[in-house]
């Protein structure tokens, strides 16, 4: 009897946390491993991002249409590396094979910018490299997820593990301020590199969490089915978005994504090299405006955006960043200056993290298995990366023979009005997918 008021107030904080939250309670373990997973690797991606910035700068802004295409390059070779490992092993282990090779990478780079860390070359293989592997070691975080949880639960879930996302955003930022000065780059990636490895390993738990919690209705895959292999070519991602009209959707959403991104990123590198010559004041700035993003996303994410995708559909969260951007743009266009700038892209960003990833990847949960591995890798980091490519060889062009420069805001206010068609377009195909699959 005396212990029945301890037991009595966990329950009563039990059941607070689940309406605040949106949690069934024996969904909490696996929320919390979610949360680690993205924090960790969140976290050793933004130490890592304000380098690549800075690295970015170093190879002069003008030729940063060069390490986008570059990029596109890097992605085509890696891409059929990962498709053979999502074939020959099982699913349940693809993230920790990949997430151990990018690990090994991340070593080599940083003992190699600890020796020679005025390297421009390297610092150009660098930037390239880290722009593949972000793409890649996300998407493959949210395919586990889609594997291990259905539509009903991604609706509620998806967003509040989002959140641990947008902490190790917020921490890796941080910790990038703090320490560049006594590590120095190399030394910052060798702490990524660790952090990364940390949240490879959650992925296998979530598996684990969802062999002793099955679905009775069913709704994701066996155990059985997670133990195996996904068999198949290492293109077989290509071939089933040309296939399905509503992957195609998808990667045209995303290449519409990847468009309004690179026409921003492109204005604040220019700025940020006009405004900030010195490299460690650079880093200094990208790191802020990354705490600033994560700071404004986590807020939406833990509160805000599963209660809008369960009462109003997913096609809400697709819709109203690009709209918010086509307005972004026209603000641009009259006022270039970067008090404005900075606005529209913490805009853009905390939005995407907030709203626009975790809608989009709420439409692979509706999907088969090899689908939400092979296919979904593929729009993620080729159709993303293509796009980065083809947007930025149209900016260059754009600030070089344009006489007026507000010329490339308005062809990015007419990208993110047709992003914002697309959106609306995924939204009622997702929710006929749902009834179909309920009927």
């Amino acid at each position: 009897m005396a212990h029945a008021p301890d037991f009595t107030q966990r329950s009563a904080l039990t059941r607070l946390l689940s309406r605040l939250f949106n949690v069934v309670p024996h969904e909490a373990p696996a929320v919390g491993a979610g949360l680690l997973m993205f924090f960790l690797l969140f976290a050793g991606y933004f130490m890592l991002r304000p380098i690549r910035e800075t690295m970015g700068v170093t190879g002069g802004v003008d030729n940063l249409q060069w390490l986008f295409t570059g990029t596109f390059v890097a992605t085509l070779i890696v891409l059929p590396l990962f498709g053979w490992i999502a074939s020959k092993v099982s699913r349940r282990r693809i993230l920790p094979w990949v997430f151990g090779a990018v690990v090994a990478s991340l070593l080599a780079f940083g003992l190699a910018l600890l020796a020679r860390p005025d390297d421009v070359w390297l610092a150009r293989g660098f930037y390239i490299w880290v722009s593949v592997i972000n793409l890649l070691l996300i998407s493959l975080a949210w395919s586990v997820l889609a594997d291990v949880l259905a539509s009903s639960e991604a609706k509620r879930l998806f967003a509040l593990i989002a959140s641990g996302a947008s902490l190790g955003g917020l921490a890796g930022p941080l910790l990038t301020t703090v320490l560049v000065g006594s590590l120095g780059h190399g030394g910052l990636m060798l702490l990524s590199a660790v952090l990364m490895g940390a949240s490879g390993a959650t992925a296998l738990w979530l598996h684990q969490w969802r062999d002793a919690h099955p679905l009775p209705e069913g709704g994701v895959s066996t155990a059985e089915q997670r133990r195996a292999p996904l068999g198949g070519n290492p293109f077989a991602g290509a071939t089933e978005v040309f296939k399905s009209p509503y992957l195609a959707g998808i990667a045209l959403f995303v290449l519409l994504l990847a468009t309004v991104t690179t026409f921003l990123y492109f204005e604040q590198a220019k700025l940020v090299e006009q405004l900030f010559p010195d490299r460690e004041q650079q880093t200094r700035v990208f790191g802020t405006i990354d705490t600033v993003v994560q700071a404004l996303a986590i807020l939406s994410q833990l509160f805000i955006t599963g209660r809008i995708a369960q009462r109003l559909g997913v096609g809400v969260l697709l819709v109203a960043v690009p709209l918010v951007m086509a307005a972004g743009f026209l603000w641009l266009a009259l006022a270039p200056v970067f008090g404005v700038f900075v606005v529209v892209m913490v805009a853009r960003r905390a939005g995407e993290y907030a709203f626009v990833r975790p809608g989009r990847e709420m439409l692979y949960t509706m999907v088969p298995p090899g689908q939400k591995y092979k296919a979904k890798n593929f729009i993620d980091t080729v159709v993303y990366r293509g796009g980065d490519a083809l947007s930025g060889w149209v900016k260059r062009a754009l600030d070089v023979l344009a006489e007026h420069p507000a010329a490339a805001m308005l062809i990015g206010t007419g990208v993110a009005l047709a992003w914002a068609m697309t959106g609306l377009a995924l939204g009622r195909q997702h929710r006929r997918r749902e009834r179909a699959a309920t009927s």
